[in-house]
């Protein structure tokens, strides 16, 4: 057999091949992973320190902003030092463990969506029995459900990616390491690979939206029959943030993974890769503080306090 030397690390090609705007490219993510680390914070921190945000549907979304500050840590700081430092490379290590949290928490945060929709339906559709269904029992269950069968989801094909030998040809077309140009690098057959991704991706993707659709289905027919449009506002307004969320997350999902075949490839993906990995995890918190009057209520009062403290702060 031909004699072939291990790679022992991987070059990143970034965002652009041309070096000319990554100083602009630099500072509008830098911008933008801050201020995604700012609001959610600002969302955990208010679903916890206000009493009228202690409800189930608040506790998903604390561990949903959890979700989004991990998800969007393995990414972006990464590329940011590569940047900043004027490299491109990352160890083989570092490049399985960024692949394996990114699709884990990526799973886990669909399995959450999933937990969220079904707390909508529950509270529309069955308000009378809310708290005895969502229980803080169950919802602490929910909760740890999720983060554990992300990890189940995705533990079958990475112990078959950490097994593959990578040698020769180390480049990757992307500014982490996602899977489809990872498995592309591999001088191995990785066909049992692909399959099992294959099916990892219709499980958790597929399987989670039917969960979200059949719940929003029968909210859709719950609410048509409220009396009152007020009734039907209301009861709306509690869905909207979730449903718009929904739609960024799975649309870019998607995008990035089931391409038309005459769909720019890679490049595409990178480029749904950003919506996925910043624009998304930075409009989540603004989507909710925006469309919520709760929250916008806690932020309000919190913003009040902390303006008072200022003026005296010996009260």
């Amino acid at each position: 057999m031909e004699n072939r030397t291990a790679a022992m690390e991987f070059i990143l090609l970034g965002f652009l091949s041309d070096s000319r705007p990554q100083l602009l490219i630099f500072v509008v993510l830098l911008v933008a992973y801050l201020l995604t680390i700012v609001g959610n914070v600002l969302i955990i921190t208010m679903t916890l320190v206000d009493h009228h945000l202690q409800t189930p549907m608040y506790f998903f979304l604390r561990n949903f902003s959890l979700l989004e500050i991990s998800f969007t840590s393995v990414v972006i700081p990464k590329a940011l030092a590569n940047m900043a430092l004027g490299r491109k490379t990352i160890s083989l290590t570092g490049c399985f463990a960024q692949s394996f949290l990114y699709f884990i928490l990526g799973t886990t945060e669909f399995l959450l969506l999933a937990v969220m929709s079904f707390d909508r339906y529950v509270a529309i559709c069955n308000p009378l029995r809310y708290t005895a269904i969502m229980s803080s029992q169950v919802c602490i269950l929910l909760a740890l459900g999720s983060w554990i069968g992300g990890i189940l989801f995705i533990i079958a094909p990475t112990i078959v990616l950490f097994q593959l030998p990578f040698c020769g040809q180390n480049v990757i077309n992307h500014f982490f390491c996602d899977s489809a140009p990872l498995i592309k690098l591999a001088c191995a057959d990785t066909r049992l690979i692909e399959r099992l991704v294959f099916i990892i991706a219709v499980l958790s993707v597929l399987g989670t939206l039917t969960v979200n659709l059949v719940s929003y289905i029968k909210i859709i027919s719950t609410v048509r029959h409220i009396p009152s449009a007020k009734g039907r506002q209301k009861a709306f307004s509690t869905c909207t943030s979730h449903i718009t969320v929904v739609s960024i997350t799975y649309g870019s999902c998607i995008f990035m993974y089931v391409k038309p075949v005459w769909s720019g490839g890679l490049d595409l993906s990178k480029a749904i890769a950003i919506l996925n990995t910043v624009v998304s995890p930075l409009l989540n918190p603004f989507i909710y503080s925006l469309r919520n009057r709760q929250v916008q209520e806690a932020i309000r009062k919190a913003v009040g306090q902390s303006a008072t403290f200022c003026k005296n702060p010996k009260i």
